[in-house]
């Protein structure tokens, strides 16, 4: 009598904590593809919307973002960003297991995956794995497609990973993300590199409905009396927080679930 008491307090203390425990927030991998012709676009674009991405919808994964930067169409090196979430680093361990087994995708992938080495599909491609912000845990998508939106994904590089922590914190609980839902930008994601070329190292993806909303929105942040608040409290050392800042403005392709 006494053991079963025991197991059942037990039970419940194990409940309590894992109800009182924050919730754990999503996985997200960024591919980039480096490109150089307009026949490996093409390959491209028909992999992955006729191969790849009905695959981890199949799989489960309904969100995946392909996106290029506006400068492509003059740029000597194109570049394809796919964003795909994850709602756990498990699933996105399992996920390329599942493809694998999968055979309508190994079928609509073969001359993607095996094309011959003087015809490659792209010249080479990253992977960058991100831990969502306790700020924003989840994935916020927009409302509904519109071909015109412009989708900014900025990359924060720190000389230490100390000072990363602290630009961090300006986000998570330095009031950084409540101005910039207050503001407008509606970001889909923010996330942790926790694997990539570029470290320590965050990211985050803002969304405008055109380039001049963009630009005007920016200005609208730096002249807000909340950021300067936030940008010389001197525990943030934000002057000094941040070695590196890359900017990519992009829209979506037509195939783009966000």
């Amino acid at each position: 009598m006494q053991q079963k008491f025991l197991l059942l307090i037990l039970l419940i203390s194990t409940t309590v904590l894992a109800n009182a425990l924050p919730p754990k927030g999503d996985f997200y991998q960024i591919k980039v593809y480096h490109l150089k012709s307009a026949d490996q676009l093409l390959m491209m674009d028909d992999y992955l919307k006729n191969a790849y991405l009905p695959a981890l919808h199949k799989a489960g994964i309904k969100s995946v973002g392909v996106f290029k930067p506006i400068a492509n169409d003059t740029a000597t090196e194109k570049l394809v960003y796919v964003f795909i979430p994850f709602s756990s680093q498990d699933k996105w361990m399992n996920t390329t297991d599942k493809l694998s087994k999968d055979a309508a995708y190994m079928s609509a992938s073969k001359s993607f995956v095996e094309a011959a080495s003087d015809h490659a599909p792209f010249e080479r491609m990253e992977s960058i794995l991100l831990e969502a912000f306790s700020g924003q845990p989840h994935l916020v998508l927009p409302a509904g497609k519109n071909a015109e939106r412009v989708f900014e994904l900025r990359s924060y590089e720190s000389p230490t990973e100390n000072l990363h922590k602290k630009k961090m914190a300006m986000f998570n609980t330095g009031g950084e993300i409540p101005l910039f839902n207050r503001l407008g930008f509606n970001p889909v994601f923010y996330g942790k590199v926790i694997s990539g070329s570029h470290m320590p190292n965050f990211m985050y993806m803002p969304i405008f409905e055109s380039i001049e909303q963009r630009n005007a929105q920016w200005k609208r942040f730096g002249d807000d009396p909340v950021w300067k608040d936030i940008s010389n409290r001197p525990e943030n050392e934000n002057k000094v927080s941040v070695s590196h800042i890359d900017s990519i403005l992009m829209q979506a392709t037509d195939y783009s679930d966000i």
